[in-house]
């Protein structure tokens, strides 16, 4: 079947991982070393991803087998054939407008706006050396490590691979264990006031429907 490479193609897998690792490091400016596991992880998880997007599909050589014998009329070297949720479903039309493709979309938005307003309220409490409980962390502890963890789970619903599935649970564990540190620090540097915090706010997941306590 004649149709334009679509993989090999290491400049789009350079370009793109650079846009999203550069766009990530802009929100994010990691200094300690807890920030550069966490921004290591991400930016790892993204070369993983534009990797087998444009450059060479490891996923859909491993698979080549069962899904040219379950889908035997499917262009295993298309660019369509990475969207497996969209072949796996039996989805039809273009991948690009199915509505996985849209809710990845937008989860990875909205990923971006969390990092980006967590990051502007945490720079502020840093520079100010005192407890970011506003924006973002007004709702939840970890802002950032669950904006990382929304990112990711947009590329997954878009472009599925063995290898960034199998990082998915580990990042995920990851960020839990740097969410512990970094809660233990800040008890250590500001006590009670931490306690009253973590005790009124969730680590990841937002109370929906309560009304805002006092963290002060």
């Amino acid at each position: 079947m004649n149709h334009p490479p679509a993989y090999g193609l290491w400049f789009l897998v350079i370009i793109n991982s650079l846009v999203f690792i550069i766009f990530a490091f802009s929100f994010t400016k990691p200094q300690s070393p807890r920030d550069w596991r966490s921004f290591g992880a991400f930016s790892a998880f993204i070369v993983a991803l534009f990797t087998e997007m444009y450059g060479f599909p490891l996923t859909i050589y491993l698979l080549s087998g069962w899904l040219q014998t379950r889908y035997p009329k499917l262009d295993l070297l298309s660019h369509d054939a990475g969207h497996l949720w969209w072949t796996i479903l039996g989805m039809e039309g273009n991948p690009h407008f199915n509505f996985l493709h849209i809710l990845s979309n937008v989860f990875i938005l909205l990923g971006f706006i969390l990092l980006a307003s967590a990051w502007k309220v945490l720079y502020e409490a840093q520079r100010s050396q005192t407890l970011a409980i506003a924006g973002p962390y007004a709702s939840i502890r970890h802002p950032q490590y669950v904006a990382f963890i929304t990112i990711m789970l947009g590329f997954l619903l878009q472009w599925p691979t063995i290898l960034t599935l199998l990082m998915f649970p580990i990042l995920v564990f990851m960020y839990s264990r740097l969410a512990l540190q970094e809660e233990r620090e800040m008890r250590f540097k500001f006590g009670q006031k931490y306690d009253r915090y973590a005790a009124n706010t969730p680590a990841f997941l937002p109370r929906f429907g309560r009304a805002a306590k006092d963290k002060s």
